[in-house]
């Protein structure tokens, strides 16, 4: 039975945790994705809405797979600290991915600056 709670505290907090960081992603990426597409806020509102759907299907498609790793607890004890790893590596995860995501709107924003500058 501990098993059974410990797997779902583990989905429940990590599909929170990534949900909360998507959502972070998509109202604040906006405006970087406006700007990288020289003021177009449908492109940009379109590709900010593939960034999520993307964001949720690597980090959930993780969480789903990472389940099954590490050992069954056999104590309350052991549980805590099973879950905390495995929310620990969620955590590293979702960091990974915004900062990819920082990358690629970073890229895109001098992508879209360049090209600004090339065509004057």
């Amino acid at each position: 039975m501990i098993t059974t709670w410990s797997h779902m505290i583990y989905i429940a907090l990590s599909t929170l945790l990534t949900v909360w960081v998507a959502w972070t992603l998509h109202r604040n990426g906006r405006v970087f994705l406006v700007d990288a597409f020289h003021g177009r806020a449908e492109l940009a509102d379109s590709v900010n809405h593939l960034l999520v759907v993307g964001f949720y299907l690597i980090n959930l498609g993780y969480v789903a797979l990472a389940l099954r790793f590490g050992p069954r607890p056999a104590d309350v004890q052991t549980s805590i600290e099973i879950l905390s790893f495995k929310i620990g590596l969620v955590l590293l995860v979702l960091g990974a991915m915004h900062f990819g995501n920082l990358a690629v709107f970073t890229w895109m924003r001098r992508r879209a600056a360049t090209s600004i500058h090339d065509a004057a």
